[in-house]
C-alpha cells in the first residue's frame, strides 16, 4: 500500500482541515516552527503512536473541540481480503472504497480524556440505502435470515457472499460517502479492519531533536525501523509459529478442562480457552538491536554529526538492500532535517540516498527541511512550502509557483564562484557527466572533474527543480556562459544547439554522437553494479534497443518481476548504481573517439 496523502484537522496549529498529497518523495520546506514536524508526528501518530504519542493537550487549543482527526489515503490496495477462509472477498466487493478508487482510514482520537482514545473509520462510497447499509456489522445468522426472508438463490455459507447477493437484489443502493466504524468488535468490519492493519505501511520517524540520554539507546538509531521491516518480511514464518503455539495451547487448555470436569461439571462448563496472538508491534519490542562504534563507545554517545552519518549508512545500505530484495509491504521513512550536524558534502550524500530509496518499490521518504544547500538540490514535484496566512493558520503549497516563496522564505542566493551553466535534459545526465569527468580526471589532473568543481552549476532543462529555478532567476543575472550537452535520440535538440552555438557571449552547445549519455556505459560497469549482461548500443535502430531498455528487460527478469520496468527508472538505476563504476579506461574504450574529453577540455577553456 502508498500512501497519497494525509488529512489533518484540529491537530495543534492545524485547526481547519488540511489536505497535503504525499508523493514517493516528498519535501516539507518552511521556517521553524511553522507547522513542518506536525504533520510527521501526526503519521507517526496514525500509524504507531509510539515514538510520538497523542496527548490531551494536542487538540488545537482554539477551536474548542477536543477530537483531533487524521485521515490517511492509499492507493496500491491488496486485491483479496480472507475474513471467511472459504469466500474471499476485496474491499471493492465489500463497498470500502472512495469514488476514486483510493482507500481513506480516518482515526478520530478523544483528547477530552487523560489518556486519549481513538476510533477508526473507513471513509467509503458505500451503500446507505436501508437494508443493506449496515451489512458489515451483521452475524452469519442474520444475514442468513435476510437471504431467506428475500429467498434469494444465494449459498448460506460465508459471510461475503450473502452480502454480496443481498447487495445485488436492491436496484439502488443509494452509494455515499459515509464513514464506516471498524475499530470497534462488529463482526466483519472488525475482521476486515485487521487485515487492512496487516497491509498498511511501516512508519519510521527519525525525530531531530530527540535527547541522548542512557536510557534511550535507541536515540538516532535506525534500527528499531530495521527490526520492523525484518519482521513484516517474516510474517509467514510468525504466522506459523503462532499457528504452532495456538494448536499446542488449546491443546493443553482441552486436557485442562477435561480433567476439570471429573472435579467440578459445573466449573468446567464455563471454562473455554481462547487464543490472541501477538501484534505485529509486539513482536517488534521482542527484539533490540544496540550499536557500539569505536572503542566500545554506545552509538549515543556519540556526536550529533556521528549519528547522523549512521544514519546515512542504514540509508544507502537499505537502498542497496531493496535492490536485492522485494517486500509485500511497503515502508515510510519520514526525517525531519537531515541536514542538522552535517557537512554540505554529506548532505549531498542524503539527498542521494533519499532519492535511491525513494526510487524503490514499496518506499517512500517524507522530509523536513529549512536547509538552502538541501531545498536545492530536492525535486520540484516534492515541494511542499509551508507559511501562515493573515490569521496566523498554516497555509500548504506546491508546484513551480511556490518557488520564488521558498527562496525568500530560505534565503536562497545565487553561488558567485559559478562561471558556467551546464545544461541538460534531466538529473540522471548530471550524474552520468560527473562520474565520467571523475573517472578521466583521476588518470589525468589536467581534465577537469566536474563533480565538485564550485565554478560549475548544472541547469536540469528537461524538467523543473529548485535549483533549477534558482539558476535561471538568479545565476542568469551574473553573465555566466552556458555549455549545452543534449542526447541525440530527439531530432529537435539540434536546433536548440545551434540557436547556442550562434551566441557571442561564450556558450557552446553539442549533442552526443552516441545515441543517449547511457550509450557511454560499459557493459562491466553494468555487470559490476547488477549482475546482469547488456550489450551496449551506441545507435540502436528500429530492430535494436538502448541501453536502458536493454537493461530493463534483463534486471526484470532477474529480479521476477511482472513486467518490465520503465525507461526512466533504467536510467535512474544506471545513474545511481552504474556510472559510478566507470573507470577511465572503461570510458576509452566506449569513447574511442574522445568525445567526452573533448567536452571537458571546452568547458575548461570556458572557464579560464
Amino acid at each position: 500500500m502508498k500512501l497519497t496523502s494525509v488529512t489533518i484537522k484540529n491537530f495543534r496549529c492545524y485547526a481547519d482541515e488540511t489536505k497535503v498529497t504525499i508523493d514517493d518523495l516528498t519535501t516539507f520546506i518552511g521556517k521553524n516552527d511553522i507547522g513542518k514536524s506536525t504533520i510527521l508526528e501526526a503519521l507517526e501518530i496514525f500509524f504507531n503512536n509510539d515514538t510520538v504519542k497523542i496527548e490531551s493537550g494536542d487538540a488545537n487549543i482554539y477551536s474548542g473541540n477536543n477530537e483531533v482527526t487524521i485521515t490517511c489515503e492509499f492507493k496500491d490496495l491488496p486485491i483479496e481480503l480472507t475474513v471467511d477462509a472459504s469466500s474471499p472477498t476485496s474491499l471493492a466487493d465489500e463497498f470500502l472504497l472512495s469514488s476514486e478508487g483510493t482507500l481513506k482510514i480516518q482515526k478520530v482520537f478523544a483528547c477530552g480524556k487523560a489518556t486519549p482514545t481513538f476510533e477508526a473509520y473507513i471513509i467509503a462510497n458505500h451503500p446507505t440505502v436501508a437494508g443493506a447499509d449496515n451489512l458489515l456489522e451483521l452475524k452469519e445468522k442474520e444475514l442468513q435470515a435476510i437471504i431467506k426472508q428475500k429467498t434469494l438463490d444465494s449459498s448460506l455459507k460465508g459471510n461475503p457472499t450473502m452480502r454480496k447477493a443481498i447487495w445485488n437484489s436492491f436496484e439502488d443502493l443509494e452509494l455515499k460517502e459515509i464513514s464506516i466504524p471498524v475499530s470497534k468488535p462488529k463482526e466483519d468490519s472488525k475482521r476486515i479492519w485487521e487485515q487492512i492493519e496487516s497491509h498498511l505501511p511501516i512508519f519510521a520517524l527519525f525525530q531531530s531533536d530527540r535527547n541522548s540520554q542512557d536510557k534511550d539507546k535507541e536515540v538516532q538509531n535506525p534500527m528499531k525501523a530495521a527490526i520492523a521491516t525484518a519482521i513484516a518480511e517474516v510474517k509467514e514464518d510468525l504466522e506459523k509459529i503462532q499457528n504452532k503455539v495456538r494448536e499446542k495451547a488449546e491443546e493443553i487448555a482441552a486436557s485442562t478442562h477435561e480433567a476439570l470436569k471429573t472435579i467440578d461439571p459445573k466449573l468446567a462448563s464455563k471454562l473455554a480457552p481462547e487464543f490472541t496472538p501477538p501484534t505485529a508491534a509486539k513482536w517488534t519490542g521482542l527484539f533490540s538491536i544496540n550499536m557500539d562504534t569505536d572503542d566500545g563507545i554506545p552509538l549515543n554517545k556519540r556526536g550529533s554529526g556521528v549519528r547522523r552519518m549512521i544514519l546515512v549508512s542504514f540509508f544507502k545500505a537499505e537502498a542497496e538492500r531493496r535492490l536485492k530484495t522485494s517486500n509485500k509491504r511497503s515502508i515510510i521513512y519520514a526525517l525531519e532535517e537531515p541536514e542538522t550536524a552535517q557537512h554540505p558534502n554529506n548532505q549531498k550524500i542524503l539527498i542521494d540516498s533519499f532519492r535511491a530509496l525513494s526510487e524503490e518499490n514499496g518506499c517512500q521518504v517524507i522530509l523536513t527541511t529549512h536547509s538552502p544547500g538541501l531545498a536545492s538540490e530536492l525535486p520540484a514535484n516534492s515541494i511542499r512550502f509551508i507559511d501562515r496566512d493573515e490569521h496566523g493558520k498554516p497555509l500548504i503549497e506546491s508546484g513551480v509557483d511556490v518557488f520564488a516563496k521558498v527562496a525568500n522564505a530560505l534565503g536562497i542566493t545565487p553561488d558567485s564562484r559559478v562561471k558556467v551553466l551546464i545544461c541538460v535534459e534531466g538529473p540522471t545526465d548530471v550524474t552520468a557527466l560527473k562520474c565520467l569527468s571523475r573517472a578521466l580526471h583521476l588518470e589525468d589532473n589536467t581534465l577537469i572533474d566536474l563533480s565538485n568543481d564550485p565554478r560549475i552549476a548544472f541547469v536540469l532543462m528537461g524538467g523543473s527543480t529548485l535549483k533549477h529555478w534558482v539558476n535561471e532567476h538568479y545565476l542568469k543575472g551574473l553573465g555566466c556562459k552556458e555549455c549545452h550537452i543534449y542526447d541525440n535520440d530527439v531530432t529537435t535538440y539540434s536546433v536548440s544547439v545551434a540557436e547556442v552555438n550562434s551566441r557571442t557571449d561564450g556558450s557552446w552547445g553539442v549533442l552526443t554522437q552516441k545515441h543517449e549519455i547511457e550509450s557511454y556505459l560499459h557493459s562491466e560497469a553494468i555487470k559490476e553494479a547488477y549482475d546482469v549482461e547488456v550489450v551496449v548500443t551506441d545507435n540502436p535502430s528500429a530492430d535494436k534497443k538502448g541501453v536502458p531498455k536493454l537493461f530493463a528487460e534483463a534486471f526484470s527478469a532477474k529480479m521476477g518481476y511482472d513486467g518490465v520496468m520503465g525507461d526512466t527508472r533504467a536510467k535512474i538505476y544506471l545513474a545511481n548504481k552504474a556510472f559510478p563504476n566507470m573507470t577511465a579506461k572503461r570510458v576509452k574504450e566506449r569513447d574511442t573517439a574522445n568525445e567526452i574529453e573533448g567536452w571537458l577540455k571546452k568547458i575548461d577553456a570556458m572557464l579560464n
